[in-house]
């Protein structure tokens, strides 16, 4: 009878050992991605999530053998928890907010991990792999959706910023050329400048474009426009903020 107790003891502890290391691998796997593409919530949080996820969840499991405790309990109690964690990724920098992407990736890999330590081995492998595969898969089409002109009504604000290196002489020009480009296709010009450059007679025009939604290719239009000035040696633009960014 002792014997067979120690092994149930041990059958137990291996039970427990398999779940959670199963918990850590599966969000060290998510977060390799997000550590691969420098994002806030990278490996090593990842990880830690899904195991105590798994963690909280083994316990409750316990429980359930030992006094009948009720483990559904325990997983609404990690979601809500998870769910401030993840709040803490959120930044808002202006209009810019960056981190939700993360956020919901912690919040996938707690769920994970509670898979794993309920027991659900194979489910919790197919969510990581969708996890995964979410986040790389779906990242180009998300690009490409943002470079897609929006409809009018869109609430997204986009910011631009634009430059161009000219002789001192052709300034004025090339401010006048830059207007001309963007008037009539719903830009709001927030601040123009211009910068010597050091010991040259070149000068540096800087401008800041405010439009709703995305419209990359009139930028890339006026862009094209000015590299074709004689006195103009380089354009360049990018965009600086969105009022969302997926990270």
């Amino acid at each position: 009878m002792r014997t067979f107790v120690v092994s149930l003891s041990l059958l137990q502890t291996l039970y427990f050992v398999g779940r959670a290391a199963l918990a850590v691998t599966l969000g060290a796997v998510i977060g390799l991605e997000r550590q691969w593409r420098q994002r806030m919530a990278g490996l090593r949080t990842n990880a830690l999530v899904a195991l105590g996820a798994a963690l909280f969840e083994l316990f409750a499991v316990l429980l359930a053998g030992e006094r009948g405790a009720d483990p559904t309990r325990i997983a609404a109690y990690v979601v809500s928890g998870v769910g401030f964690l993840g709040g803490g990724v959120i930044l808002r920098d202006g209009v810019n907010v960056r981190g939700i992407n993360s956020a919901a990736t912690i919040w996938c890999s707690a769920a994970v991990g509670l898979l794993a330590g309920g027991g659900y081995l194979a489910e919790a492998v197919v969510a990581a792999v969708l996890i995964v595969g979410i986040n790389v898969l779906l990242r180009s089409l998300g690009r490409r959706i943002d470079h897609h002109p929006l409809e009018p009504d869109s609430e997204v604000e986009t910011t631009y910023r634009f430059r161009a290196t000219t002789h001192d002489n052709s300034e004025a020009h090339v401010r006048a050329l830059l207007l001309q480009a963007i008037s009539g296709h719903g830009y709001q010009l927030r601040a123009m400048e211009s910068a010597d450059i050091d010991g040259t007679d070149w000068v540096e025009v800087r401008a800041e474009l405010v439009t709703i939604g995305r419209n990359d290719l009139q930028i890339e239009a006026a862009a094209g426009r000015l590299g074709l000035e004689p006195d103009v040696s380089s354009v360049r633009w990018q965009v600086i903020g969105a009022d969302t960014i997926d990270s």
